[in-house]
């Protein structure tokens, strides 16, 4: 093996050798260097920063033919999806400017440590239990802007030098791609780093063997240094906490619409009738324009445009989640669809071309736009029962 250098870190505990490989996910010096060290070192077992669900992406490139689009609008998953993949997005397009794979050296990981019978541990935690709780800590005004920072990523066509590049060793894929986000929500570092460095340190503790190499995005390295040393609760880092307070909120701003809606019809018909009509026009329009702007089939401008006013009563459903089946059943996705998805995601144009990912848009766009006509028509139907008390 070549000289020791920056990247690599030693660490022993409980008598347990452990080789810390810092890499950049877009590296290709990374994926030698990780080739290297396992060759070398000749572990026990082989770490990587991986879950279950991005190690089938990896080694599994036909996964996608296997997606039941209706299944994931039904179990409320196609906000995390759309991130998941933006992300994604930001990675490949990365990684195809330097003419290697997103994730080649968690592919070397993989590879080497077949190559030598080492024990494989994904060991990241699973990606979708850190989008929720992400998601859960930012409230309204963050979603927003967490959404529209994805969707800017997606258009982002700027390239970085091979110096910026080696620079992205210093930073998680996912901080590196929510960087100007996560400056303006500084507790989001919990969720995203601190809580993965705590599970990461785990895993790679409890790997099997005496000697283990874990391939690690270098963002995490500081923080497993520390944490490694105390005892994790992996049970408690996997739990998505749900706060109460939002379900009573949901639930209290369309029983407070509806009850003065129906004060004003029994004390002036004529202006109840107006709040109704506020209330069904600033729903529907911007639920239909969010899902017009997706490029929807005109049945799902439609569908959401009827269903928003109504959704945006009951907490339980959304006017995406109906706009969106409609789609999917009119646009239903082919398996060449689904067979061009990770090269798609590529650009934005490919975002709205592919049915999958125009999907997704729908029941992302159509809720934003439904959220949006809640807040307006909502103001407005309190701005006109006020009105009418003053009258």
């Amino acid at each position: 093996m070549s000289e020791e250098n920056q990247n690599i870190t030693r660490l022993t505990i409980n008598g347990k050798e452990l080789v810390l490989i810092g890499t950049a996910h877009v590296s290709k010096k990374s994926a030698d260097e990780v080739k290297e060290v396992i060759k070398a070192e000749n572990p026990d077992s082989v770490c990587v920063e991986l879950d279950e669900q991005r190690y089938q992406s990896i080694v599994n490139h036909d996964k996608w033919k296997d997606m039941d689009i209706f299944k994931v609008i039904k179990e409320r998953k196609a906000t995390l999806l759309l991130m998941n993949l933006a992300i994604s997005s930001f990675q490949k397009r990365t990684a195809k400017q330097f003419g290697i794979n997103a994730g080649q050296e968690m592919m070397q990981g993989i590879e080497s440590a077949e190559e030598i019978d080492a024990e494989l541990v994904l060991a990241d935690r699973n990606i979708q239990v850190t989008f929720s709780r992400i998601w859960h800590q930012v409230g309204f005004w963050g979603k927003m802007k967490l959404l529209m920072a994805i969707v800017a990523g997606i258009f982002n066509k700027e390239k970085i030098t091979e110096e910026e590049l080696e620079k992205m060793k210093e930073q998680d894929m996912l901080n590196s791609m929510l960087d100007e986000f996560t400056q303006h929500f500084p507790r989001l570092k919990k969720p995203l780093i601190d809580e993965r460095d705590q599970y990461l340190s785990q895993k790679i503790k409890d790997a099997p063997g005496d000697k283990v190499v874990a391939v690690l995005g270098a963002a995490h390295v500081p923080g497993i240094k520390e944490e490694i040393h105390k005892e994790q609760d992996l049970e408690q880092l996997t739990k998505v906490k749900k706060s109460k307070a939002p379900k009573i909120i949901a639930w209290a701003i369309p029983i407070f619409i509806l009850a003065i809606i129906a004060y004003t019809f029994m004390s002036n018909p004529s202006v109840g009738m107006q709040q109704m009509m506020s209330w069904l026009l600033w729903n529907g329009s911007f639920s239909a324009l969010g899902t017009a702007i997706a490029l929807g089939h005109p049945l799902a401008v439609l569908t959401a445009f009827i269903a928003a006013p109504l959704t945006s009563l009951n907490p339980l459903v959304a006017a995406g989640w109906f706009a969106g089946l409609v789609q999917a059943y009119f646009r239903r996705p082919s398996v060449e669809d689904f067979e061009s998805l990770s090269d798609d995601v590529t650009s934005a144009k490919g975002f709205w071309q592919n049915k999958v990912t125009r999907i997704l848009l729908i029941v992302v766009l159509a809720n934003l736009g439904s959220t949006l006509g809640t807040m307006i028509g909502g103001a407005d139907v309190v701005r006109l029962f006020i009105e009418n008390l003053q009258g």
